[in-house]
C-alpha cells in the first residue's frame, strides 16, 4: 500500500498524538503540530540533530529570536502566502522541512503541522502525502469547539497587541496579520462600544460582545480598555456615519450602549490611530 493510501486509511477517531505517531511511521520523519500562537500541541517522540525542532519540543514554543530568524529567511512570508503546504529550505537550517496549514470548520487557520527531513530526504510523494495528512487532521478537529473558540481568542490577542503597540516587526507578524485580514476587503472600519451607564460592569459588556459575535460572524472582536472593539470592512456593513451600525440600533438602545466608529483605513498596523478616532467619536455622542 502506498504512503498516500496508508494516510487516507487512517481512522480519524484516534487522538491527535496517535495520528501524528502513525503518520511519522509512514513518512519516516518526525512531525509536530503547533497552534498559531506557536504553542506546541503534539509531537512525535523522535530526537533529531535539528536545533529548531529541539527548541520546539523541549520548550513547547519558538522563542522570539527564532520567530525573527524565520522572518529574516522569508519562511514567515512563504507560510503566510501559501494556502496549504510549503516546503521550507535554507542553507541556514540543519534540515529541510515541510509545513501545512490547518484550518478549523470556519476556514480560519488555527494550527500548523511541520515535518523535518532529519531521517530521510523528502520526495514528491511525501509532499502530497503530508498534504493528505493535514486534511486528515482538519477532519479530526472540525467538530472540536476548542478550535472554533481558539480562533476568536487569536483575534482578541492580535487586536490587543496592535492597540498596545506590541506588534512592530511587520515581517515577523505577517502570518498573524493574514489571519486578521482574512474575510475583509480593502477598506476597514473600527467601532468601539461602551455603556452609557456609569460604573457598568465588564461582564455586561462581555455579554454584549458575545451577542454581537453571534450576530456578526465575519467581524473581528476584542475587549480592550473597557470597550468592545469591532473590526469590519466596508463591504460587510451598510455604512452610515450618522447611524453607525444602524442595523443594531435597537439592540444598542435596549442595552444603553454608545458607539463610536472610525473612518475607513487599509493598514491594520495603523489600528491604534483609528481606535483613538472611534473613541473620540464615542465621547462626542
Amino acid at each position: 500500500m502506498s504512503k498516500l493510501a496508508q494516510i487516507k486509511a487512517m481512522r480519524k477517531d484516534k487522538d491527535i498524538q496517535s495520528l501524528l505517531n502513525k503518520a511519522s511511521s509512514i513518512l519516516k520523519n518526525p512531525i509536530a503540530m503547533f497552534d498559531t500562537n506557536y504553542t506546541l500541541i503534539a509531537n512525535t517522540d523522535v530526537v533529531t540533530d535539528d536545533p529548531i525542532w529541539n527548541e520546539l519540543v523541549s520548550t513547547g514554543t519558538f522563542s522570539l529570536e527564532t520567530q525573527k530568524f524565520f522572518a529574516d529567511i522569508y519562511f514567515t512570508y512563504d507560510v503566510s502566502n501559501t494556502e496549504k503546504v510549503v516546503v521550507l529550505k535554507s542553507d541556514l537550517l540543519k534540515h529541510d522541512r515541510v509545513l501545512a496549514n490547518v484550518y478549523n470548520r470556519d476556514r480560519i487557520k488555527v494550527a500548523n503541522l511541520v515535518m523535518v527531513a532529519c531521517n530521510t530526504p523528502f520526495d514528491a510523494d511525501d509532499i502530497v502525502t503530508f498534504n493528505a495528512f493535514a486534511e486528515k487532521i482538519e477532519s479530526k478537529i472540525r467538530d472540536d469547539d476548542h478550535y472554533t473558540e481558539f480562533a476568536k481568542l487569536v483575534y482578541n490577542n492580535l487586536i490587543t497587541m496592535l492597540l498596545n503597540g506590541e506588534i512592530k516587526d511587520t515581517k515577523m507578524y505577517a502570518p498573524h496579520m493574514k489571519i486578521l485580514y482574512d474575510g475583509f476587503d480593502v477598506w476597514l472600519h473600527i467601532a468601539v462600544i461602551g455603556s452609557s451607564q456609569d460604573g457598568a460592569q465588564q461582564d455586561k459588556l462581555e455579554n454584549v460582545k458575545k451577542t454581537l459575535m453571534e450576530k456578526n460572524k465575519s467581524y473581528k472582536f476584542a475587549f480592550y480598555s473597557g470597550y468592545v472593539v469591532m473590526i469590519m470592512s466596508s463591504s460587510q456593513i451598510e455604512f452610515n456615519r450618522k447611524r453607525a451600525l444602524g442595523k443594531h440600533e435597537e439592540f444598542f438602545e435596549q442595552n444603553e450602549l454608545t458607539v463610536g466608529i472610525s473612518s475607513g483605513f487599509e493598514n491594520l498596523y495603523e489600528l491604534r490611530k483609528y481606535y483613538d478616532e472611534a473613541v473620540a467619536s464615542l465621547s462626542n455622542t
